[in-house]
């Protein structure tokens, strides 16, 4: 466990960029470790859709268990997307760190987001406190831990690049190992969003709108590249589209773009690779 929790830090050292995709379930956690990425990371909202619930929605039990199981799985490190920490306070935000740990996790990611569409974005003073919080927790846990806080500004129609900064500077100052502002839209931002910071970036590839390559992405300044939900909503739309088709044409055609048994338990048992 101390190997994952080590690797995991160095990853963040190294120079460029690197791609911790996230699957939502045991086997898809198994197919990205066989095909050699250094790290994964949980998906709320992957996680949920396989609840059958909607982004936001699971317990914290829930979440809690989902991210075990994703780190039994396999033996890489994990991050996981633990929302806004199960509440909103300080205190929650810390039990939330000493609970990821306490599971095997190697990291979290903390959101300013309350979970409340009309209130959406933590106060200023409050989003900071929580991961200061946050951050007492982890340097108390005896081993290392990489906490993530996010902004999430640009998700809920606050487009305010200058106030973000802000957010993400006074996380930096507060304690957190990585800054994260999911959704912002072009090159220019996401390298003026690394400029303002010394901590490593995340930037989420996958939502709708431009995407970048990773080459792109490091020479902005970028040092950690996920795609959140993507993958997960990939699978269910291409779900969707083959029921869909049996529904409304009393057809097959979606079985020719399936992966065949061979190749797909490959994976898991060593035989599939990348």
């Amino acid at each position: 466990m101390e190997d994952r929790r080590t690797l995991f830090r160095k990853l963040h050292e190294a120079d460029g960029a690197f791609i911790i995709p996230n699957p939502w379930d045991v086997g898809t956690a198994r197919i990205l470790a066989a095909m050699g990425f250094p790290a994964l990371a949980t998906t709320s909202a992957g996680m949920a859709f396989c609840l059958g619930k909607v982004d936001g929605a699971a317990s914290r039990d829930e979440v809690l268990a989902h991210c075990r199981a994703i780190v039994e799985a396999t033996p890489l490190p994990v991050s996981a997307d633990l929302e806004n920490g199960f509440g909103d306070s300080p205190e929650s935000a810390a039990a939330t760190v000493v609970a990821a740990a306490g599971i095997g996790l190697a990291g979290c990611s903390l959101e300013d987001h309350t979970g409340d569409r009309a209130r959406p974005i933590y106060d200023f003073g409050l989003a900071v406190e929580r991961i200061e919080a946050a951050a007492q927790a982890r340097r108390s846990l005896g081993h290392d831990f990489v906490l993530t806080a996010r902004c999430e500004n640009f998700l809920w129609g606050r487009r305010d690049l200058d106030d973000t900064i802000r957010r993400l500077q006074a996380f930096e100052k507060a304690g957190a190992d990585v800054l994260y502002a999911p959704g912002l839209g072009d090159l220019d931002t996401i390298r003026a969003v690394c400029a303002a910071v010394t901590k490593p970036v995340n930037v989420v590839m996958g939502l709708p709108g431009a995407t970048f390559g990773v080459a792109e992405l490091a020479e902005a300044g970028v040092r950690r590249i996920s795609v959140g939900s993507a993958l997960a909503r990939l699978a269910y739309g291409a779900f969707v589209g083959a029921a869909r088709e049996m529904r409304a044409h009393g057809s097959f055609g979606f079985a020719k773009g399936a992966m065949g048994f061979a190749e797909l338990e490959g994976f898991f048992t060593g035989a599939t690779k990348a």
